[in-house]
């Protein structure tokens, strides 16, 4: 007869998604930040855009059982659903006041939020442009996140827990 605790049982998975593996890498990504803060300044992004844009992705290890074929991947497929906010903080000045605005939209007042939000505003080919520009990013921060694992000696055992 098995025992009922409150600790759940082990899940195992060969594609892992943003989980425990990536807890335990803190301090690795505390440095690619600090590194990666030159690649955020020089693109269209504010610090606080490219916090949203890390709040929407997930990073995943593809192949995790063959630490030599494995990479991290950036899923970016939630980056749609802080666009909006991005464009807010855009046309925010300092002090949450209006100007400001480094992704070229034009906060044209209510009549502009109301189309925006019918879906027939004209900004949504600034965002899609934003949008592959902080896919591309991600991509890139993950890459120099695998980096930095495998230059600590680390992204064997990350693979391992990785793969459960």
């Amino acid at each position: 007869m098995e025992q009922e605790t409150l600790i759940p049982p082990a899940r195992k998975h060969q594609f892992m998604s943003d989980s425990n593996w990536t807890d335990r890498i803190a301090g690795e990504r505390m440095a690619v930040d600090q590194r990666f803060n030159e690649q955020v300044k020089a693109s269209s992004f504010s610090s606080q855009q490219w916090g949203l844009v890390m709040t929407a992705v997930e990073f995943e290890i593809e192949n995790p059982g063959d630490p030599d074929a494995a990479r991290i991947v950036a899923d970016t497929s939630k980056l749609s659903s802080v666009m909006p906010e991005m464009e807010r903080v855009a046309n925010q000045g300092p002090m949450g006041g209006p100007g400001g605005d480094k992704s070229g939209g034009s906060g044209g007042g209510l009549l502009s939020g109301v189309k925006d939000a019918l879906g027939i505003g004209g900004s949504s080919g600034g965002n899609k442009q934003q949008e592959e520009e902080a896919a591309r990013l991600a991509q890139a921060y993950a890459e120099q996140l695998q980096e930095k694992l495998e230059s600590n000696g680390r992204w064997k055992s990350v693979c391992e827990q990785a793969q459960g």
